[in-house]
C-alpha cells in the first residue's frame, strides 16, 4: 500500500535526507513519507537490524535508502556517519534529528550516568549531527534541519533530565538558525505531544497509566498519530517553509495551551479528525484502551 501523503508527488525528488532514529516509530514513518515523495533517505541509529528492516520496507534497493549504525553521542562516530552518507549520495539536503529517548526518574534518585545518558541522547546528538552536516555539506550548499523535541516548558517533573536536555535542544535551534542563516540553512524544531507511537511501549506500567489518564487533558481528546508529526516535518523541510527558521511547531492537540489554565474544562467530544497516511502504522495496544 502506498503512503497517503498530503504533499505533491515528487516534492523531494533527487534530494537526500538523513533521518536519525529511523528504525522505529516516528522516524520510520518520516522515512516512508519522504521516500514516497521522491527522497533518498539515509537511516542512522544505534541498532542496525531495525534500520535494515525499515530499509527493506521502503524498497527501491540500495539507491533509495542507506543504513548506518552508530552511537550518535560519540563525536567520531557522527563525523564518520555523515561522511558515509556523502560517500553514498554525494549530497545532504536535509537532516531530521529524531533520535532520542528518556525514562521516568525522580531527581533525588537520578544517577549521574542516567543524567548524562539522557542529555547526550537528546541534546549532544542533536548538536553533533547538526554541526557535522553543516561542516561537511550545508555550509557550502544550504539545507534544512528539523529536530524532534519534547514539551519541556514549564518543566517535566519526573523526567527533569529530559526536560533540561529538550530545553537546550530548543535553544540550540534558535542559535543555529541565526548563525547558519548566511549559508542558506534553516533550522527548526517540532515538539510532539502524546503520539501513539512505539515509544509508548518503553515506559513502565505506571507511566503508561499516566499517559492514558493524560488523554483526558488533551483538548483534542485523543492521541496523535505518527503521520501527523511526519507531515509537519515534511512541511518544514519543504520549499513552502523557505522563510521559516528558528521556529518551534507543536503537534499536541492544543495540550500545551491548556495545561496552564484551570478555569475552563474542554467538553468531551469526537470532533478532532485524525490524519493517518501511513499504511503500516499500528498504535500501541494499550493506547487504544479507554
Amino acid at each position: 500500500m502506498d503512503y497517503r501523503s498530503v504533499f505533491k508527488p515528487g516534492l523531494f525528488s533527487e534530494q537526500v535526507v538523513i533521518v536519525t532514529g529511523g528504525g522505529s516509530g516516528m522516524g520510520r514513518c518520516m522515512a516512508h513519507e519522504l521516500v514516497a515523495l521522491g527522497a533518498r533517505v539515509a537511516l542512522i541509529g544505534r541498532t542496525a537490524a531495525k534500520l535494515e528492516a525499515v530499509r527493506d520496507e521502503l524498497g527501491g534497493g540500495p539507491q533509495a535508502a542507506f543504513v548506518h549504525a552508530c552511537d550518535l553521542r560519540q563525536e567520531g562516530a557522527v563525523v564518520a556517519a555523515v561522511a558515509a552518507v556523502l560517500g553514498w549520495a554525494g549530497r545532504i539536503d536535509s537532516l531530521v534529528n529524531n533520535a532520542g529517548g528518556q525514562f521516568t526518574q525522580a531527581l533525588a534518585e537520578l544517577s549521574l550516568n542516567g543524567w548524562n545518558a539522557v542529555v547526550a541522547n537528546n541534546l549532544t546528538a542533536t548538536f553533533l549531527m547538526s554541526r557535522e552536516v553543516y561542516r561537511q555539506w550545508m555550509a557550502a550548499h544550504g539545507g534544512a534541519i528539523v529536530s524532534i523535541g519534547a514539551d519541556w516548558d514549564p518543566g517535566m517533573a519526573g523526567m527533569s533530565h529530559a526536560s533540561v536536555a529538550r530545553a537546550g535542544q530548543q535553544n540550540f535551534t534558535q542559535c543555529a538558525s541565526v548563525e547558519w542563516a548566511h549559508a542558506g540553512v534553516r533550522v527548526n524544531q517540532v515538539i510532539p505531544g502524546y503520539i501513539a507511537s512505539s515509544g509508548f511501549e518503553r515506559y513502565s506500567p505506571a507511566a503508561k497509566r499516566q499517559i492514558l489518564a493524560a488523554r483526558r487533558q488533551i483538548p483534542a481528546k485523543r492521541f496523535g498519530t505518527e503521520a501527523e508529526v511526519a507531515a509537519c516535518v515534511v512541511f518544514l523541510l519543504s520549499e513552502a517553509a523557505a522563510y521559516v527558521s528558528g521556529a518551534t511547531l507543536r503537534v499536541d492537540g492544543a495540550l500545551h495551551n491548556y495545561s496552564r489554565y484551570t478555569f475552563y474544562e474542554v467538553p468531551e467530544h469526537d470532533r478532532s479528525p485524525v490524519y493517518d497516511g501511513f499504511p503500516l502504522y499500528r498504535p500501541p495496544a494499550f493506547a487504544r484502551e479507554g
